[in-house]
């Protein structure tokens, strides 16, 4: 009888452990969930403030200091004074009040603040959770990469900017697609460490479906690669030309394509050759993931594929038509931002089909 007792409080016990691991996981995955939302929403953000020109409003980098806007006239003034020195003005915004530079500067200070403000949601519930032995020191490191990253992200955000202060009126498109990119990989980064720990149990997958791993490898990394060409398109500004689709001024295949010396650079530097790859890519990773979807979609795929992958499928085809319709109505700044969103959307819904295809009890 004693033998008995002994197993059922043993059992008990295991139970109480299993339940508290399972509300540990699903608090710590909730909070890397709501970091992964607010980076999305930086990257939001950080669309409006190109497309409404106000990404060089604040010509100084201060991490501390610049947490407060200004806040009297003379401040307010002095901002005005430091933009007036910047080749934008004189080029673009010449003549501008300064209740005009407020409200471009709104933008920027919201991107700079916003991007302070998930370093450390990054960063102080990690203390907490390592202090209260939720993360273990054996797995510290991965989770503090990510306010690391997000430091490193800022300063390349200010790299960037620093570009368009003395002799551009825009930032590097390069830098900004690199800026971008570092965000959605950060983003996506995030987005694996939560499905990782978010709890449920995982049953090994069949060989029929582990099959279809390496294929979602490479929709993960074509969609990453469309991104990246938007990130050119938008540095360029290479929506506000060729407003017409499927044809480019009338043609499939447009003129100029090869107008800059050396070649290389046209995919880079030629508005005509960023807007004609991006538009072959895009369509390129639909037919993907059309394709994908039909070819690997069975009765026998566990939900943990099968709805990222349903999802998938279906935020690539809003992708492309908020992609069209931005194009055709001469980039709009909500839908342009909505586009830049669903990029990442889309990022996402590909990143969860490859780790539910992840073979591990």
């Amino acid at each position: 009888m004693s033998n008995v007792f002994a197993e059922t409080a043993a059992a008990t016990t295991d139970d109480r452990v299993a339940t508290a691991r399972t509300r540990n996981d699903r608090l710590i995955a909730c909070w890397l969930i709501v970091t992964a939302a607010m980076i999305l929403a930086l990257v939001v953000i950080g669309g409006v403030t190109r497309l409404t020109e106000s990404g060089l409003s604040i010509t100084q980098w201060q991490p501390v200091d610049g947490v407060l806007p200004p806040l009297d006239e003379a401040a307010w003034q002095a901002q005005f004074d430091s933009y007036k020195q910047i080749p934008e003005y004189a080029q673009v915004h010449f003549g501008m009040t300064l209740g005009e530079f407020k409200q471009i500067f709104f933008w920027e200070y919201l991107h700079r603040l916003w991007a302070r403000l998930i370093g450390l949601v990054a960063l102080l519930p990690l203390l907490v959770f390592l202090g209260t032995g939720r993360i273990r020191w054996a797995e510290f490191l991965r989770y503090f990469a990510v306010p690391v990253l997000v430091g490193l992200q800022g300063a390349l955000g200010w790299y960037m900017v620093k570009s368009g202060l003395s002799v551009r009126t825009s930032v590097s498109q390069y830098l900004l697609t690199a800026h971008l990119g570092l965000a959605t990989l950060i983003y996506g980064y995030v987005v694996w460490l939560a499905a990782s720990r978010w709890p449920g149990a995982r049953v090994p997958l069949s060989a029929e479906v582990s099959r279809w791993r390496r294929p979602a490898h490479g929709v993960v990394v074509l969609v990453f690669i469309t991104l990246l060409a938007g990130g050119f398109m938008a540095g360029l500004k290479a929506g506000l030309t060729y407003n017409t689709f499927p044809l480019m001024d009338g043609k499939l295949v447009p003129d100029g394509y090869f107008t800059l010396s050396p070649w290389w650079l046209n995919p880079f530097e030629n508005i005509t050759a960023v807007q004609f790859d991006h538009r072959c890519l895009a369509i390129a990773t639909l037919l993907a993931i059309a394709g994908f979807w039909a070819a690997a979609r069975r009765p026998t795929l566990p939900v943990r594929v099968r709805l990222p992958l349903d999802l998938m499928l279906a935020a690539a085809v809003l992708q492309v038509s908020l992609g069209i319709s931005t194009l055709l109505l001469v980039v709009p700044i909500p839908l342009a931002a909505a586009h830049q969103a669903g990029a990442v959307l889309l990022f996402t819904c590909a990143l969860l089909v490859l780790h539910g295809l992840r073979d591990r009890a």
